[in-house]
Protein backbone atom coordinates (compact mmCIF):
# COMPACT_ATOMS: atom_id res chain seq x y z
CA UNK A 1 0.00 0.00 0.00
CA UNK A 2 1.08 3.26 -0.47
CA UNK A 3 -0.03 6.77 0.40
CA UNK A 4 0.57 9.90 -1.27
CA UNK A 5 0.34 13.27 0.99
CA UNK A 6 -1.79 15.99 -1.03
CA UNK A 7 -1.24 18.57 1.16
CA UNK A 8 -1.06 20.09 4.68
CA UNK A 9 -3.48 21.48 6.92
CA UNK A 10 -2.76 25.00 8.56
CA UNK A 11 -4.71 25.70 11.81
CA UNK A 12 -2.25 28.67 12.67
CA UNK A 13 -4.22 31.83 13.91
CA UNK A 14 -7.78 32.55 13.10
CA UNK A 15 -7.71 31.68 9.53
CA UNK A 16 -7.54 27.87 9.21
CA UNK A 17 -7.00 26.55 5.44
CA UNK A 18 -5.87 23.25 3.54
CA UNK A 19 -2.70 23.83 1.59
CA UNK A 20 -2.82 21.45 -1.51
CA UNK A 21 0.64 20.34 -2.63
CA UNK A 22 0.94 21.94 -6.45
CA UNK A 23 0.61 18.63 -8.81
CA UNK A 24 -2.83 18.59 -7.46
CA UNK A 25 -4.21 21.75 -7.55
CA UNK A 26 -6.19 20.89 -10.62
CA UNK A 27 -7.38 18.37 -8.76
CA UNK A 28 -9.69 20.61 -6.81
CA UNK A 29 -11.44 22.18 -9.68
CA UNK A 30 -15.54 22.56 -9.10
CA UNK A 31 -15.30 21.42 -5.26
CA UNK A 32 -16.23 25.17 -4.74
CA UNK A 33 -19.57 24.36 -6.03
CA UNK A 34 -19.82 21.98 -2.70
CA UNK A 35 -20.62 23.52 1.00
CA UNK A 36 -18.35 20.89 3.13
CA UNK A 37 -16.26 18.15 2.66
CA UNK A 38 -14.56 15.32 4.70
CA UNK A 39 -11.05 15.22 4.90
CA UNK A 40 -9.04 12.50 5.54
CA UNK A 41 -5.81 13.35 7.34
CA UNK A 42 -2.99 11.78 9.12
CA UNK A 43 -2.71 11.48 13.02
CA UNK A 44 1.36 12.33 12.72
CA UNK A 45 1.32 12.75 16.71
CA UNK A 46 0.44 8.79 17.06
CA UNK A 47 2.04 7.29 14.11
CA UNK A 48 4.41 5.14 16.21
CA UNK A 49 4.59 1.68 16.87
CA UNK A 50 3.07 1.89 20.72
CA UNK A 51 0.11 4.28 19.12
CA UNK A 52 -0.53 1.87 16.53
CA UNK A 53 -0.87 -1.54 18.80
CA UNK A 54 -3.56 0.01 20.33
CA UNK A 55 -7.48 -2.30 19.93
CA UNK A 56 -8.73 -1.03 22.99
CA UNK A 57 -9.15 1.44 25.55
CA UNK A 58 -10.19 3.09 28.72
CA UNK A 59 -13.32 4.65 29.06
CA UNK A 60 -12.50 7.65 26.77
CA UNK A 61 -15.96 9.77 27.36
CA UNK A 62 -17.74 10.07 30.56
CA UNK A 63 -20.99 8.29 30.10
CA UNK A 64 -18.70 5.48 28.13
CA UNK A 65 -18.55 1.42 28.91
CA UNK A 66 -15.42 1.28 31.13
CA UNK A 67 -13.63 -0.40 27.87
CA UNK A 68 -14.00 0.21 24.30
CA UNK A 69 -12.57 -1.07 21.04
CA UNK A 70 -10.92 1.32 19.10
CA UNK A 71 -12.79 1.26 16.45
CA UNK A 72 -15.73 2.20 18.03
CA UNK A 73 -13.78 5.63 18.84
CA UNK A 74 -12.38 8.32 17.35
CA UNK A 75 -9.18 8.20 18.93
CA UNK A 76 -5.65 9.04 16.82
CA UNK A 77 -4.27 5.52 18.46
CA UNK A 78 -5.04 3.13 16.18
CA UNK A 79 -3.29 0.16 13.51
CA UNK A 80 -3.72 3.18 10.93
CA UNK A 81 -4.02 6.81 12.03
CA UNK A 82 -6.20 8.16 9.29
CA UNK A 83 -8.35 10.38 10.65
CA UNK A 84 -11.98 12.03 8.89
CA UNK A 85 -13.06 15.09 9.61
CA UNK A 86 -16.30 17.21 8.11
CA UNK A 87 -15.41 20.61 7.62
CA UNK A 88 -17.20 23.51 5.96
CA UNK A 89 -15.46 25.50 2.60
CA UNK A 90 -15.33 29.30 2.99
CA UNK A 91 -13.80 30.11 -0.36
CA UNK A 92 -11.29 28.45 -2.30
CA UNK A 93 -8.21 30.24 -3.54
CA UNK A 94 -7.83 27.77 -6.83
CA UNK A 95 -4.62 29.87 -8.27
CA UNK A 96 -2.21 29.17 -4.76
CA UNK A 97 -4.31 25.85 -3.64
CA UNK A 98 -5.55 26.68 -0.55
CA UNK A 99 -9.32 25.56 0.43
CA UNK A 100 -10.44 27.82 3.44
CA UNK A 101 -12.52 26.37 5.89
CA UNK A 102 -14.09 26.90 9.08
CA UNK A 103 -12.86 24.62 11.64
CA UNK A 104 -10.67 21.23 11.51
CA UNK A 105 -9.85 19.16 14.31
CA UNK A 106 -6.25 18.63 13.62
CA UNK A 107 -2.98 19.78 14.52
CA UNK A 108 -1.42 22.42 12.15
CA UNK A 109 0.66 20.65 9.44
CA UNK A 110 -0.80 17.42 9.31
CA UNK A 111 -1.07 15.74 6.52
CA UNK A 112 -3.70 15.46 4.05
CA UNK A 113 -4.50 11.80 2.73
CA UNK A 114 -7.58 12.90 0.32
CA UNK A 115 -10.82 15.11 0.10
CA UNK A 116 -13.88 14.06 -0.76
CA UNK A 117 -17.15 16.21 -1.24
CA UNK A 118 -19.76 15.82 1.26
CA UNK A 119 -22.59 14.45 -0.69
CA UNK A 120 -26.06 13.77 1.68
CA UNK A 121 -27.44 11.21 -0.10
CA UNK A 122 -24.30 9.19 0.39
CA UNK A 123 -23.25 10.01 3.69
CA UNK A 124 -26.20 11.41 5.38
CA UNK A 125 -28.23 8.88 7.44
CA UNK A 126 -31.50 10.18 8.99
CA UNK A 127 -31.74 7.88 11.64
CA UNK A 128 -28.70 6.47 12.73
CA UNK A 129 -28.55 4.12 16.03
CA UNK A 130 -26.01 5.44 18.59
CA UNK A 131 -25.22 4.03 21.99
CA UNK A 132 -26.73 5.51 25.01
CA UNK A 133 -23.66 6.87 26.44
CA UNK A 134 -23.40 8.97 23.28
CA UNK A 135 -27.20 10.03 22.24
CA UNK A 136 -27.14 12.96 23.79
CA UNK A 137 -24.82 14.16 21.84
CA UNK A 138 -25.64 16.73 18.72
CA UNK A 139 -27.33 15.07 15.69
CA UNK A 140 -25.28 17.59 13.00
CA UNK A 141 -22.23 18.97 12.22
CA UNK A 142 -24.03 22.58 12.62
CA UNK A 143 -25.63 21.82 16.05
CA UNK A 144 -22.09 20.49 17.71
CA UNK A 145 -20.26 23.59 17.55
CA UNK A 146 -22.40 24.72 20.24
CA UNK A 147 -21.78 21.50 22.56
CA UNK A 148 -20.01 21.40 25.54
CA UNK A 149 -17.92 18.73 24.61
CA UNK A 150 -15.12 19.61 27.19
CA UNK A 151 -17.61 17.91 29.38
CA UNK A 152 -17.87 14.84 27.35
CA UNK A 153 -14.49 13.50 27.46
CA UNK A 154 -12.08 12.24 30.40
CA UNK A 155 -8.82 13.37 28.75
Amino acid sequence: MELKEIGKINVEGEEMFLQINKEYIRGIQGLGDFSHIDVLWWFDKCDNNESRRVIEVKKPYKKAPERLGIFSTRSPERPNPIALSITEITHIDYDNGRIYITYIDAMNNSSIVDIKPYTPSIERVEKPNVPKWCSHWPVSYEKAGDFDWENEFLF
